[in-house]
Parts: C-alpha cells; sequence; structure tokens
C-alpha cells in the first residue's frame, strides 16, 4: 500500500493556460495545461516554489516557499521543455532536485538525487500549503493538527486542548504519492513524519530519511519519483505510472530493463500474522507481502539479505543475487522456536499490540490524559491490556509478573523477553545483567514509534528457579514485543 495524504478545498474554476514555461529575471512559471489547471512558480536562485495555483486559488503558503530540506538556499536552476515533459533541475555540490510535469496532467513529479547527507540531517520534501483552503489531513482528521498548542517535547510534540497532537503519520492519500522506498532508510515498518498544520500552513512531506529512530545508514543516490498529485475531490490512484524518466536524463534513475526480481516461496512462519520479505543492501530497499508464493519489486542489480518477517518479527534470513533483465529464484523457510510454554504474554509478532496503551501511543505522548496507567505489575491471565506496552524507568520499573506453575513445571527454564524498541539505555533485565544492547539515540515511544532493532533477551533459569505454586518475576524506557517462559 502507498502512503498518500488528502487535503481537500473547495476553489474556484480558473481559465486554463498551455503547457509551457514563462521565464523571467527571478522565476519559472509552470503550466501544467491540465483540466483542473495548475500553475506553479519556482524561485530560480533557490529552487524554492513559491507559488502554486490550482483552480484559481493560491494554495502555497506565502510567507515561506516549499522545498527539498530546509530549502537549499542558493542552486543552479534550470527549466527546459522536451515535447510533453518540462524539467526543473536545481544543483548543488551534493544535492540535484528533479521537478518533472507532463502536459495535461495535475501532478509534480519530483526525484531528489544525492551524493552527502543534507547538514540538517534528514532528507525531506516539505510543501507548505494553504492550510485556510486546506485545512483536513485524511484518514487521520486532526490528530496531527498542532495549531494553538504548547510543545511538550523538543519541538515535535505538543499539548492541544490537554491532549497531545504528534506530526507522526502512517499511510496517508494524495497529494503525496510515493512509488517506491528504494533508497530511503529503515526497511517495511519505519514510520516518519507525513504531515502537521501548525496553524499558519499545512505541512506535507515526504521524508527520504531522518534521524528518527533510524535502524540503518542512509542510502546516496536518487530518491523518488515521488509524485505531489492536486486534485478537487475523491482519492487519486496511486497507480501513477513514472517510467517516462528513463528518458529524461534523470541522474541516478535505473528502468526497468536494467533491474531483475526475486521469486519464490515462504513457509514457516504463523499464518495468522502478517508475513513480508524485505531485501536490503547499502543502496536499496525493498519489500513485499506474501501468504507464501512472492514475487520482487523489481530491484537494482546486486546483492541482497533478504528477510522474513512473521507480524514485524524476524524468523528467517539469507542472501541473494539480483541480475538487471533476470528472475532470480530464491525461497525462505522460518519459525518462531521457544519450547513448551508455561506462560506467554503477547506475540512473537515484533508489535506491542494488545498491550496497556498500545493502541493510543502511535497517536498519543505516555503523558497525555487519555492514556490509562502504566501498569508496574500483571498476573499471567488476566487481560492482556492489564500488560503495559513499555516501561519507563521513572514511571513504572519494574514490572512484577506472577503466575502460577506445577509440579512438572519447577525444572530449568528460559525467560525470553522480547523488545521493539529501547531508548537511552534501556534494556530488559531479570535479575541479571543483559548483553550490551545498540543505542538508537533517537526517542521513540514518546513520539509514536515503536521499531527499532527489535533486541531478544534470553536469561536462564535453573531447575528450582520456578516453584510449585505462586511465582513472582520482575523485569531505563523500552517497548515489549511478548515474554515466554519456556523449558
Amino acid at each position: 500500500m502507498l502512503p498518500a495524504l488528502l487535503l481537500s478545498a473547495l476553489l474556484a474554476q480558473a481559465a486554463n493556460a498551455a503547457f509551457g514555461i514563462t521565464t523571467s529575471t527571478d522565476s519559472y512559471v509552470i503550466n501544467a495545461n491540465s483540466a483542473n489547471p495548475l500553475q506553479f512558480t519556482v524561485d530560480r536562485a533557490s529552487c524554492d516554489i513559491t507559488s502554486i495555483v490550482h483552480y484559481g486559488a493560491e494554495l502555497q503558503y506565502s510567507s515561506v516557499g516549499s522545498h527539498i530540506g530546509s530549502g537549499l538556499g542558493t542552486a543552479t536552476v534550470s527549466a527546459t521543455q522536451d515535447g510533453e515533459y518540462i524539467k526543473v533541475t536545481c544543483v548543488t555540490d551534493t544535492l540535484t532536485q528533479y521537478m518533472v510535469v507532463h502536459d495535461g496532467d495535475p501532478i509534480i513529479h519530483m526525484a531528489t538525487y544525492i551524493t552527502a547527507e543534507p547538514s540538517i540531517g534528514e532528507l525531506r520534501f516539505i510543501a507548505r500549503l494553504n492550510s485556510d483552503l486546506l485545512p483536513n489531513e485524511e484518514p487521520f482528521g486532526d490528530v496531527s493538527n498542532t495549531s494553538g498548542g504548547e510543545a511538550i517535547e523538543g519541538s515535535d510534540v505538543f499539548l492541544v486542548d490537554g491532549e497531545t497532537r504528534s506530526v507522526a503519520g502512517d499511510a496517508h492519500r494524495v497529494c503525496m504519492i510515493l512509488n517506491q522506498y528504494e533508497s530511503s532508510s529503515g526497511g517495511p515498518f519505519h514510520r516518519d513524519i507525513n504531515s502537521n498544520n501548525g496553524g499558519s500552513y499545512n505541512a506535507l512531506y515526504w521524508y527520504m530519511n531522518s534521524g528518527h529512530v533510524q535502524t540503518e545508514s542512509y542510502r546516496m543516490g536518487l530518491h523518488g519519483p515521488y509524485s505531489m498529485y492536486f486534485s478537487r475531490s475523491g482519492t487519486p490512484s496511486t497507480d501513477i505510472d513514472t517510467s517516462f524518466f528513463a528518458d529524461l536524463d534523470i541522474e541516478g534513475y535505473v528502468a526497468d530493463s536494467g533491474r531483475g526480481t526475486v521469486t519464490g516461496t515462504a513457509s514457516g512462519a504463523d499464518s495468522s500474522l502478517d508475513w513480508a520479505i524485505h531485501w536490503y543492501n547499502d543502496d536499496a530497499q525493498y519489500w513485499t507481502y506474501t501468504t507464501g508464493s512472492f514475487t520482487s519489486p523489481r530491484m537494482k542489480p546486486g546483492t541482497y539479505t533478504m528477510v522474513y518477517y512473521q507480524g514485524e518479527y524476524v524468523v528467517a534470513q539469507t542472501s541473494v543475487t539480483v541480475t538487471a533483465g533476470a528472475s532470480t529464484s530464491k525461497s525462505i523457510s522460518g519459525s518462531v522456536s521457544t519450547g513448551t510454554a508455561i506462560f506467554k504474554i503477547g506475540e512473537w509478532d515484533g508489535q506491542p499490540t494488545g498491550f496497556g496503551n498500545a493502541a493510543n501511543q502511535l497517536r498519543m505522548h505516555p503523558s497525555d490524559s487519555r492514556m490509562s496507567t502504566w501498569g508496574s505489575s500483571y498476573t499471567v491471565g488476566s487481560a492482556l491490556t492489564g500488560f503495559p506496552m513499555a516501561i519507563f524507568k521513572s514511571v513504572n520499573s519494574p514490572v512484577t509478573i506472577t503466575f502460577t506453575a506445577t509440579s512438572a513445571q519447577t525444572g530449568a527454564a528460559t525467560l525470553r523477553i522480547g523488545t521493539t524498541l529501547s531508548f537511552a539505555g534501556g534494556a530488559a533485565s531479570s535479575h541479571t545483567r543483559p548483553p550490551p544492547r545498540r543505542n538508537l539515540n533517537s526517542r521513540g515511544v514518546t513520539r509514536g514509534a515503536y521499531r527499532g532493532y527489535g533486541e531478544v533477551y534470553d536469561v536462564t533459569l535453573p531447575s528450582g528457579t520456578v516453584v510449585a505454586g505462586t511465582n513472582t518475576f520482575l523485569s531505563p524506557n523500552f517497548i515489549f514485543d511478548c515474554v515466554e517462559l519456556f523449558q
């Protein structure tokens, strides 16, 4: 599923002009010649989009432009027309931004080529849109509306009328349509900012990478194509053909003819959970969902790590080499292997789903008044919502787990604690020191994220540790995936 954002407005109709470029000393004005008239202006010095007129109304925020990063400042900007395509090219020492318009389409197609990470530490396109004409965000309504709010953490978590609004988002609809995440970072379950109505303007983003719970190195090369689609009503199709980029001299673009695929069968994981197959290397990442047989997206040639997930939990990993113009056959099999369970809290799915506050955490700060109490004790067999999705050192640590064992369960056992994300050195322990863990150096649970490295901790319990009858186990900030005691 491709994320997109729908920002709707009732706009006055305007007369359509011819497809083309109007050049002045300061700017290029691009007219798309679309049925729903679209015209936008690009600053020739900075590459900022300074005006977007759609159906007779100005949609661009007047005080600050729309741009890549936080704005290029200065760039070498050119605009050319070749038949039914117009291409704007903005060049700096380490970044080239492309904007492409096809005659008759109300779409600004874009791509970003980089040889170094921007100095601000994140790669994003931000459209600053008129919040009076475009006040709504779908499908999440006002959840990202922080107008009039007070920042309570950093500058991106706000308190609004006693409730938090986070700038994190999930899958959206038009205007921003993402054909693929090939050069982005974070894999199939990464979450990042998609939109934020701050009052003065409604920001629509495409985050290619950021420091937001980033689990792998940034990828260089071409990011995109991605498309900003303007419509009057309804939801435009996310199935947009951008293969014409192959004919437009876009640096780093690899046409389908220069790509290959992987086909195979996945087996062994829990069939009650979704399955995903993920391929990645230093240059690219791809994934697909399956119930068995699969075909990958078209991939750039190279050798990839291939990962099989049940839910978001890794059950198998291998490698595969992709060749241009060919299909490589590679199947993968795996499952979760533990033992005979004495108890299990949650599922091995790489997510805190079902735990206390998990349903709210994606949209609410832990201190939000709508959150339930962050419990510090749980009795096995009681409602799963009584077990907290996260432990905070100063709030609900330790969490005490009480369970009943039979005399046959008093032998040696293993307590396995699955986590999805930690912050500030948080790690699971149970009377033993945990192994070293990788520090993401990024907030997660407080800004709507739960995906990290997914560390799993095994604690060996000698025979006699578990006694017949009632048992109690004790377990900084981390998020639970699953806790299982087995023999």
